[in-house]
């Protein structure tokens, strides 16, 4: 019997694809998934052996700028109890300052007080997300409270007590005269200062970073807030009456007539930034 040459070929194909077919021999593939290896422990201060802090802080907010330290004890992998103080500056959100082009001096129209306030909180802390986000970027919580003690000192000197600033000119039968009471600086009229106790908190959420928690640096965002039960009057109480002609009234007595202005403000509040730089031992 003969074959052709390409029936020969098609025999050959069709045999080979039969027995591909037909072979019972099992076919293995990857059917199995490979083991999940577990993350590791996250670290902690009491993993490292640490169970205090103590840390420098610098503070900016919307009252100026501030410094002060903290102290935290460990209780838990997670939480520390924490305590802060410090120096910063209480203002009125509805101060603007202006500064002579000539002479570079400040001047805050209505400003009748200044005040820095010295706060003394206890708080807690509480790292959130270890098993999810890295060691050396260690997210947390913290809340704190407490007394504040504010040092308030006037801004200007108010020599005749009427509860605004003069630096104005009227007419008097003698003729126009200029009266002006000069504003104090930073560190004048410290002695007519006077104190007054209230309540301070904050809440925020920061970064502890680096993977030696030996060395802390903290980087946090917060918002902070005073409340004085008598209030501050940081800005003026009184202002003068001005008539339809835009002068001046004055009184019988000479003295200028006015009229309550400014209350005084009990609630102070602003966002803060906070850097901190320490350690942990």
């Amino acid at each position: 019997m003969a074959f052709r040459k390409g029936s020969i070929l098609s025999v050959v194909t069709l045999l080979l694809g039969l027995s591909l077919v037909l072979d019972p021999a099992p076919s293995f593939g990857q059917t199995q998934e490979p083991d999940v290896i577990p993350l590791p422990e996250p670290r902690t201060p009491l993993s490292e052996g640490k169970h205090n802090s103590l840390g420098f802080e610098v503070m900016i907010n919307n009252f100026g700028f501030g410094i002060g330290g903290h102290y935290s004890r460990v209780l838990g992998p997670f939480t520390q109890l924490t305590f802060e103080t410090g120096i910063t500056g209480i203002r009125d959100v509805s101060e603007q300052t202006f500064t002579d082009p000539f002479f570079g001096q400040q001047i805050i129209p209505n400003k009748y007080n200044r005040a820095m306030a010295f706060p003394f909180m206890f708080g807690l802390k509480k790292r959130f997300f270890a098993q999810k986000i890295s060691d050396n970027f260690r997210f947390f919580v913290a809340g704190s409270g407490g007394p504040v003690l504010a040092f308030v000192y006037p801004y200007f000197n108010d020599s005749n007590g009427n509860g605004f600033r003069d630096n104005f000119i009227i007419n008097t039968d003698n003729g126009p005269v200029r009266r002006t009471e000069s504003v104090n600086d930073f560190f004048s009229g410290w002695k007519d200062g006077e104190t007054q106790w209230g309540m301070a908190g904050e809440f925020k959420v920061g970064v502890d970073i680096g993977e030696n928690f030996s060395k802390l640096t903290t980087v946090e965002f917060g918002y902070y807030f005073y409340y004085f039960t008598e209030g501050i009057q940081m800005m003026e109480p009184r202002r003068p009456v001005i008539n339809n002609q835009g002068q001046y009234v004055p009184n019988p007595d000479g003295t200028l007539a006015s009229e309550p202005f400014f209350d005084a403000q009990k609630y102070y509040g602003t966002p803060q930034i906070t850097l901190t730089f320490g350690g942990m031992w």
